[in-house]
């Protein structure tokens, strides 16, 4: 009797660490700005292009992931579906997709554990936010318009 009550602790728990993992996979999370973030970090983004001339979307992938290719067509779609919506004098966004197994060493700094791992930078190489699993497209958006500011202008403002 023993051993069933605790196979159906063991089920129950894994159950509700599944449904928790799965509520956050593909959700565009907020990423506290590192105060001062380390030399070894800023020089390895700097190498890869972060940070640009824009806000940067950076997703690792590799051959051998299926849902990769899914992050490069929701990233695709949101960035040419954003571009039309952007002032002409806003900073457009960079899409930079990296292998993991060519750059494990940015990997390792950013604490990518899985694929895909998608990060957005702002436009001075600051992380904002942060996606396991394969965006949304509207949160994806939602989270790039306020990066794509002019300089010296404040998110929301109308013009």
């Amino acid at each position: 009797m023993t051993g069933l009550v605790v196979l159906g602790v063991v089920l129950v728990a894994a159950l509700v660490t599944g449904l928790a993992m799965r509520a956050r996979t593909g959700r565009v999370r907020v990423t506290e700005p590192a105060a001062a973030p380390n030399d070894a970090r800023r020089t390895l983004l700097t190498e890869v292009g972060v940070p640009g001339t824009g806000p940067t979307v950076l997703h690792f992938s590799a051959d051998w992931c299926g849902p990769c290719a899914a992050v490069r067509r929701v990233v695709a779609q949101t960035l040419t579906g954003l571009d039309s919506r952007l002032a002409s004098d806003a900073p457009r966004p960079v899409d930079l997709e990296l292998d993991i197994d060519e750059n494990p060493v940015l990997a390792r700094e950013l604490g990518v554990l899985s694929l895909p791992t998608t990060f957005v930078f702002d436009r001075d190489g600051q992380q904002r936010y942060r996606v396991s699993g394969v965006p949304s497209a509207p949160e994806l958006e939602s989270a790039l318009v306020g990066l794509c500011e002019p300089e010296g202008s404040h998110p929301g403002e109308t013009r």
